[in-house]
């Protein structure tokens, strides 16, 4: 019933959008010192949902058929405002880590008060 919803769509995909860039950090922190390694990161949450939805088929009526399912799906790329490459070639910058591992976290909260606010409207909506 919930995957009927589009708001908690919009939340499991921007929870997945936060872990996968949470991936990339991750990574990027673990390959700090490795030679010739570029920083990567995720393209923004609403550039990546905006792509993906708009102009999307979207089924009226049960006859009608859709190409697939219908994800949300962020890719991990190299970093194209890299910071400051070092004299081995790596571009991590462990502060600007810091810095994106931080929005992360805050990308993830608000997907759980998104989800968390709409479940209690549904649950108030109906009467529980």
């Amino acid at each position: 019933m919930l995957n009927k919803i589009e708001i908690f769509n919009m939340a499991q995909a921007m929870a997945e959008h936060a872990a996968t860039r949470q991936s990339a950090v991750a990574q990027n922190i673990a390959n700090a010192d490795t030679p010739g390694y570029q920083s990567r990161d995720v393209a923004s949450f609403s550039d990546t949902y905006k792509t993906q939805t708009d102009g999307g088929l979207t089924a009226t009526r049960t006859g009608h058929i859709l190409p697939g399912e219908e994800t949300i799906t962020a890719k991990i790329r190299i970093d194209p405002t890299p910071g400051t490459e070092s004299p081995n070639g790596n571009t991590v910058s462990l502060e600007h880590e810091m810095l994106n591992a931080t929005d992360v976290k805050r990308q993830h909260d608000m997907a759980l008060t998104i989800y968390s606010s709409s479940l209690k409207i549904l649950r108030t909506t109906l009467g529980q």
